[in-house]
């Protein structure tokens, strides 16, 4: 377990600003399971989500890049969840999944020309002697602009992307899982997300116009 302990390269668990975090929102309470709700909450809605912020860099991905950034994406989502954990003492790695997204922004899926988001990101957390999903990704106010209940987590059951929104629509679907990780497997996770969207990493690709940076403002 020393391996989901210890600060990684984008699960920096040392970092001080992360630090600060973990102890604001932890809880005063002593017990594991308590302190990782309180910790998921507070990734989930003190983080702002914002898929517009993909970056090819490496550094973007780091846990203390999107804490200090105030908005990212599933995967430095997850990452900071886990970073938060492992300060705590609660075991955590990073999982990677791509899943269907029925309901996305017509922008959205023009940028990634595919209704699949590859890689997205969630955590395991071990809690009680086993490992536990939760998905810190999407904060409660843009959950209102979708219609979509904001996921819980009780730190005994899984907690991943509804199904279905509040119409009985389908929302969200799992298609391949690609494993749990000690820390973002950073070649594997550019290589797979090259292969899906090529454009993306094209020499002059830019990846986020005016028109979807505003778009990402509406959404907060």
């Amino acid at each position: 377990m020393q391996t989901y302990l210890q600060p990684g390269r984008f699960i920096d668990s040392d970092h001080p600003a992360l630090i600060e975090f973990a102890e604001r929102w932890r809880g005063a309470g002593r017990d594991p399971r308590d302190q990782a709700v309180a910790l998921y909450r507070a990734v989930r809605d003190q983080i702002r989500y914002n898929p517009y912020v993909f970056s090819r860099e490496p550094q973007t991905l780091k846990a203390s890049h999107a804490l200090l950034a105030g908005e990212s994406y599933c995967v430095p989502k997850a990452n900071l969840l886990a970073a938060c954990a492992r300060h705590c003492g609660i075991p955590a790695r990073i999982g990677l999944a791509d899943v269907r997204n029925h309901l996305s922004t017509p922008r959205l899926l023009q940028l990634l020309r595919s209704e699949v988001f590859a890689m997205h990101g969630y955590t395991e957390l071990y809690l009680d002697g086993r490992w536990v999903k939760a998905t810190p990704a999407f904060n409660e106010a843009l959950c209102r602009v979708f219609k979509v209940a904001p996921l819980e987590f009780d730190g005994v059951h899984d907690s991943v992307f509804h199904p279905y929104n509040d119409k009985g629509e389908r929302y969200m679907e799992y298609l391949v899982d690609h494993g749990q990780f000690a820390d973002l497997p950073e070649q594997l996770f550019f290589d797979h997300l090259q292969r899906c969207y090529p454009h993306l990493f094209a020499a002059d690709a830019a990846f986020m116009s005016g028109d979807m940076q505003a778009e990402a403002a509406a959404i907060d």
